[in-house]
């Protein structure tokens, strides 16, 4: 099983090479990408028509909102596609002792 990315301490951090924390928050981005697409695309299949209560600044809203999700989803792990990523590059990297 996969277990979620927790979000890093100064501790844990200075466990892993600099080489893995960089991989794997570029993880955690490439996640919060997906992670927007999938909630940009949901929004895109709404069928409610535009009203003055649903104009430009209610989008604008749901875009941060949808943004600040997606940081806060990659870096927790709740999806899994970060650790995923970082478990299937990590063998790539050189072994000294990481995680």
């Amino acid at each position: 099983m996969i277990t979620p990315i927790r979000p890093q301490t100064d501790a844990a951090s200075a466990q892993i090479s600099p080489e893995r924390l960089e991989l794997r928050e570029a993880a955690q981005g490439f996640e919060a990408i997906m992670i927007r697409r999938m909630l940009e695309s949901a929004r895109a299949a709404s069928f409610s028509e535009d009203t003055p209560l649903t104009g430009g600044g209610l989008k604008q809203f749901e875009k941060m909102r949808d943004e600040n999700f997606a940081e806060i989803a990659s870096q927790s792990g709740a999806f899994g596609f970060a650790r995923s990523i970082e478990e299937q590059l990590a063998q790539f990297l050189p072994a000294n002792g990481e995680e």
